[in-house]
């Protein structure tokens, strides 16, 4: 009975060291679309990165928004240097300083973002910590304190503003952490500025999916429709804070 377990044994190994030295196959059929075959021997390996050694720190190849420390990666959105401040390794909004953009110009992307609402509860609806990430300067996912407040769907936490709500409502209570992991893929115009195809959304919040690939309709509005405005396919991001009561965050994104 061992003499029998043993042959399959060496026969399966056999065969996969003989698999990973050919790399492929050469004689497979073509994939639709695509110059590769299936299993392709001469198809590009991947690059290699180093994943971050805790879970929500960026991995080695992300362009780090925030460090904890400064705020070099931004600028205020009517020039200068962000005005933010900066202590116990998150940023805050300081009243009356104005909206924040990266000085670095971004397209599709992978996002990270950690945020928190003030504690204590003030206001109802849309003045409860209301804020904003502005994808591109444009596109607006909502922060707000939708934990036990009500306001319109696709103006709470987690909505693309104005155009679509969140699935569900994940929000913890105010002052605990929250965050936001989005994949963004930009619009693209052609070169008379026509839509050649929408931008598309995922965004995780909390650890749920509340939006996958979702169509994004154009850029953010109050009140109106959305529609698009050519614009390149890389431009700044925002963080907008419409009251004073707002949030802090952390940001890091990775390409």
């Amino acid at each position: 009975m061992r003499r029998w377990m043993a042959a399959p044994l060496v026969l399966l190994m056999g065969v996969a060291f003989w698999a990973v030295a050919q790399l492929g196959y050469d004689d497979t059929p073509f994939l639709p679309g695509s110059k590769w075959r299936v299993h392709d021997s001469k198809r590009p390996q991947p690059p290699v990165i180093t994943p971050g050694k805790n879970f929500g720190d960026p991995p080695s190849d992300a362009i780090v928004l925030f460090d904890g420390k400064d705020l070099s990666k931004w600028r205020s959105v009517f020039g200068g240097p962000a005005r933010w401040r900066v202590e116990n390794g998150y940023m805050e909004v300081v009243p009356g300083t104005g909206d924040i953009q990266t000085v670095d110009e971004l397209g599709d992307c992978q996002l990270h973002i950690e945020w928190s609402v003030p504690p204590d509860v003030k206001g109802s609806g849309q003045g409860r910590g209301n804020s904003g990430v502005f994808l591109m300067g444009r596109y607006e996912i909502q922060v707000l304190d939708s934990f036990k407040n009500l306001t319109y769907a696709d103006g709470m936490a987690g909505a693309i503003y104005g155009q679509y709500p969140p699935l569900v409502n994940p929000c913890r209570p105010p002052g605990e952490w929250q965050t936001y992991d989005i994949i963004w893929i930009a619009p693209r115009f052609d070169a008379k500025g026509t839509l050649i195809r929408p931008g598309y959304l995922t965004l995780i919040f909390n650890g749920v999916v509340v939006h996958y690939h979702t169509p994004v309709l154009g850029s953010t509005v109050h009140r109106a429709l959305a529609r698009y405005q050519p614009h390149p396919p890389r431009d700044r991001c925002g963080c907008k804070i419409t009251v004073t009561v707002c949030a802090s965050a952390t940001f890091g994104i990775a390409r």
